[in-house]
């Protein structure tokens, strides 16, 4: 059976961690469905197979079509997609007619927003009030890059009581859960504490109730990993490696041997 977002509650309270990670493709999400990933992020952090430098190219019509290849290779694990930058910003109907068009076109059974200040907050109501469900998304927000940087947020006192407001408010607006984004583990601990929702973190310490990585960063297909990643094989090596293999007994003609 699919896993739904209910269940995802429900696990917090069982104290039950939650893994992440992201898909793209038909072929990966089925490699991470079949390893027991909880749940499949089709990120806009796709910007770095598209050969993107930063999120913000990224197009809802190319979130819609990654997000319809990776359901058709999952069958148990919950599917988040992302909305883009500037297709959910604008106004709450963008808003409400990008996320519908990702539940209606792709099979995905949720959408993630960034951001947890007042207008993102209302938008959000509309959307769960809507029927769609919704993950947030505070600390570090990959589509703000040209506002806030790639760094650390929260280290101020200031800066702190601002996330944790933001994470409090996003659960009042009815999200499933939020993810906490490059934040300092005590923060994100407390903010774990706070909510009755569950937080999955990306560089936010060991203390929340899930974790979320980008696949390309796990398999060491990167060429720069964040400093919160972690790599656990080097699938760059060995691919490159295989083709060169490869390269070389197609030139030395050894590959295909005759069939004669």
């Amino acid at each position: 059976m699919a896993i739904t977002t209910r269940e995802l509650i429900q696990w917090k309270q069982q104290k039950r961690q939650i893994v992440a990670l992201t898909a793209w493709d038909c072929a990966i999400a089925q490699l991470l469905d079949a390893a027991g990933v909880d749940l499949i992020l089709v990120g806009d952090s796709m910007a770095v197979v598209l050969g993107y430098e930063t999120t913000l190219p990224v197009t809802l019509e190319e979130m819609l079509h990654h997000a319809k290849a990776v359901r058709r290779g999952v069958k148990r694990a919950l599917i988040v997609v992302d909305l883009p930058f500037l297709s959910y910003q604008e106004s709450i109907p963008q808003a409400i007619h990008s996320a519908g068009r990702v539940l209606k076109e792709t099979g995905a059974q949720a959408v993630k927003l960034e951001g947890g200040y007042p207008a993102m907050v209302r938008t959000i109501t509309r959307l769960v009030e809507a029927g769609i469900p919704v993950m947030g998304h505070v600390g570090l927000t990959p589509q703000s890059v040209h506002q806030i940087g790639l760094r650390q947020q929260g280290k101020t006192e200031a800066a702190r009581q601002q996330i944790l407001q933001q994470a409090i408010a996003l659960e009042k607006a009815g999200v499933f859960s939020i993810v906490l984004e490059h934040i300092p583990s005590d923060l994100a601990c407390q903010i774990t504490e706070k909510l009755s929702i569950p937080t999955i973190g990306i560089g936010a310490g060991p203390y929340c109730d899930g974790q979320v990585l980008v696949t390309s960063d796990v398999l060491g297909l990167s060429e720069k990993q964040p400093p919160f990643a972690k790599v656990y094989t080097d699938l760059r090596s060995e691919i490159i490696k295989a083709v060169q293999n490869y390269s070389l007994e197609v030139r030395e003609r050894r590959f295909p041997q005759s069939s004669d």
